[in-house]
């Protein structure tokens, strides 16, 4: 549901940085399913193939009968896991055997925007290989060699850092171009960092808008006003009204 190096898939101007970036033929211009749309429409026999990672959706959906009944009858399922005893593991008609959070090598950012280095202190197991390299070589396997060039985390790491910056020039809040020609040793020694450091650029306030200026054209603040809309009516043995009132980015709050 949204681009790389933050940017918004609704957003045309965001499409065509990425699209340009990536000298992509086509790209995407609307939002896939959501997870429970995703697995209704499986159920449906819409979606025939399904790659499941980083998540098991039997156990962690609602209506998880209804997930199984869709998993039954999907015609290709991928399951990549860290243990044979995942919920979502017994529908695999391909089980791939994933790197668990020892065995993983990378960076992980946090909810204050620090990018920390997490470097892999447990060999990999049997037949282990983390996501990025199961990504890479389906993708090669696909005939898209050239833009799948990946051969370890720092690679993958350059060419988010250098989209990051890619025509943005203060426009975009989301800027880690300073390490997008981080060499392999200073990516091994990396110390954690907030985002936004951009190329040749102090490093910004810790907080954000501080100064008083905002990622809008004239840098201004936007409010929206929004009507009153009145709780909705409750049945009298039931008195109670549940509501999240979040959206995709507020998930932390």
């Amino acid at each position: 549901n949204m681009l790389a190096a933050h940017m918004a898939l609704e957003n045309p101007g965001h499409r065509e940085i990425v699209q340009e970036f990536w000298q992509s033929p086509v790209i995407a211009d609307r939002q896939g399913l959501k997870a429970v749309d995703l697995f209704e429409a499986v159920g449906q026999g819409k979606i025939k193939a399904l790659w499941i990672m980083a998540t098991s959706p039997v156990d962690s959906l609602p209506d998880a009968d209804a997930v199984r009944e869709a998993l039954k009858t999907c015609p290709f399922v991928v399951v990549s896991d860290v243990t044979r005893s995942a919920d979502t593991v017994p529908f695999a008609d391909v089980l791939l055997p994933a790197a668990a959070w020892g065995e993983k090598d990378g960076t992980v950012t946090n909810s204050e925007r620090r990018v920390s280095r997490q470097r892999q202190f447990i060999e990999f197991p049997g037949e282990v290989r983390p996501d990025w390299w199961q990504i890479v070589e389906v993708a090669r396997r696909m005939g898209y060699e050239e833009a799948f060039a990946f051969e370890n985390p720092a690679g993958i790491f350059r060419e988010h850092a250098e989209l990051s910056a890619y025509r943005n020039d203060g426009r975009r809040d989301f800027d880690i171009g300073a390490y997008k020609d981080l060499a392999g040793d200073a990516y091994q020694t990396l110390t954690p960092f907030q985002w936004p450091r951009a190329a040749g650029k102090p490093q910004a306030e810790s907080r954000f808008f501080a100064d008083g200026n905002y990622y809008t054209p004239d840098r201004k603040a936007r409010f929206v006003a929004t009507a009153f809309k009145a709780p909705r009516k409750t049945e009298r043995a039931y008195p109670y009204v549940l509501n999240t009132g979040r959206v995709r980015d507020q998930w932390h709050t």
